[in-house]
């Protein structure tokens, strides 16, 4: 099952920090329906990178906990580290972008405008 990467990234990172997190509040805090949120969590499950617990939460009804396994913690690392390398290449050729725009239309700004 091919996941989105950065909902990947973020996913994993809120599960190691917050592992009694329900779907419902994990769809909320990611900006994505708990449907596809559901989807991304089976496929993590499916490949090994998350387990999950039963335990009994404060409204007397049974909830999952979700903790990475040692192969999720590693993924998690090659994850991020994928994640930064293409922030870093989208912001260096934004960078660019900004500087040829100024160079050709920067008379029509004032330089606190850009």
């Amino acid at each position: 099952m091919e996941l989105p990467e950065e909902i990947s990234h973020r996913i994993l990172g809120i599960l190691e920090a917050e592992p009694e997190i329900s779907q419902r509040e994990l769809a909320e805090r990611l900006g994505i329906s708990l449907g596809r949120t559901n989807f991304v969590l089976k496929g993590l499950l499916e490949k090994g990178w998350v387990k999950t617990r039963n335990f009994k939460n404060s409204r007397k009804k049974w909830a999952y906990a979700y903790f990475l396994t040692p192969e999720g913690i590693v993924e998690k690392g090659r994850v991020t580290a994928r994640y930064i390398k293409r922030k870093v290449e989208e912001y260096e050729s934004l960078k660019k972008e900004v500087e040829h725009l100024r160079k050709e239309y920067g008379e029509y700004f004032e330089d606190d405008q850009l």
